[in-house]
């Protein structure tokens, strides 16, 4: 029996699209935000908002990315995209792991939070990093499942 460690391959094609959009930082925006988008049936399946004064960042990852950004744009959002990188969790232990992995090979994190939901009750963690490929090599190396647009649409 070998005694090689378990990798994946790295998904480094078919990025997650995030975006990010000011909204003003008022009650109702969020709901009114995610509203819309559900109503063209658009899901939000990762959400950060962070305060700045007299607005917000909302940041989203969403199963239909184009779907979304034409939906935001035709409601006068500004809207910025970035390309991120999904990890899927196993349980919150995971969660040490990935982050040593990501230190082991030096990829700085500039932020992250939770999927609010996944396939087959997996965890799941948005990134964004300094260097994306060399993140998702070392995390494909240490068997972590690195996710895709693809793995999220419906």
């Amino acid at each position: 029996m070998s005694s090689t460690p378990k990798t994946s391959t790295p998904n480094t094609g078919d990025p997650i699209r995030q975006f990010s959009l000011y909204t003003e930082n008022k009650c109702g925006t969020l709901h009114d935000l995610v509203s819309m988008l559900t109503s063209e049936n658009v899901h939000v399946l990762a959400l950060n908002v962070v305060d700045i004064t007299e607005s917000a960042i909302v940041r989203l990852v969403v199963d239909d990315p184009d779907r979304a950004y034409d939906v935001l744009r035709q409601h006068g959002f500004y809207v910025n995209e970035s390309e991120v990188l999904g990890v899927e969790l196993d349980s919150e232990a995971d969660l040490g792991r990935v982050l040593a992995a990501l230190l082991e090979a030096e990829v700085n994190i500039h932020y992250l939070f939770p999927f609010l939901v996944r396939p087959n009750g997996k965890y799941g963690l948005v990134l964004h990093v300094e260097d994306r490929d060399l993140a998702a090599q070392a995390l494909s190396i240490r068997a972590h499942r690195v996710l895709s647009q693809r793995d999220l649409s419906r």
